[in-house]
């Protein structure tokens, strides 16, 4: 348990220690401007209070819901700003997300379809996956095709 002396006299590997994260990820987020990197006293190490804790949490927790560095650290540069502008980031993203998840539900069907195919393939010498992957010139009686579909998700063409 961390006693209220040791939280006064945070040291850099204290911080990453409570935080369960990397020195060098303390030391990033002090080059990139995102968490303030305490004075250095003239004998000893520098200290770290808890709002650089309460900072870190919220950067850790912004990545766990999908935000990137740079939309968090836009994120910290709006706290004294007006609640819209924190909103429309905020609405983007969520735009960002559903398009993703709309990508990853193609991929889901595109699958399953393949997977349906590879039960019933009789074949054993040809899979429907490897298959749907090969160029569509080299398998013109082919039922479906896997292309990429903006860059991360694949659908299903036919």
């Amino acid at each position: 348990m961390t006693s209220v002396t040791s939280k006064k006299n945070r040291t850099i590997s204290k911080l990453a220690n409570e935080l369960g994260i990397n020195i060098e990820t303390v030391r990033f987020y002090e080059r990139r401007g995102m968490i303030e990197q305490p004075l250095k006293p003239d004998f000893g190490y520098r200290h770290y209070p808890n709002e650089t804790v309460n900072r870190i949490r919220f950067i850790k927790r912004a990545q766990e819901l999908g935000f990137t560095l740079e939309e968090i650290a836009n994120l910290l540069s709006l706290e004294d700003y007006p609640c819209s502008q924190v909103q429309e980031l905020a609405e983007h993203k969520l735009g960002a997300v559903r398009d993703k998840m709309a990508d990853l539900r193609r991929l889901e069907t595109a699958l399953n379809t393949l997977l349906l195919q590879c039960h019933s393939n009789q074949d054993d010498s040809h899979c429907p996956i490897i298959d749907s992957l090969q160029p569509y010139t080299t398998l013109p009686t082919e039922k479906f095709r896997l292309t990429p579909y903006i860059g991360t998700a694949l659908t299903l063409i036919p």
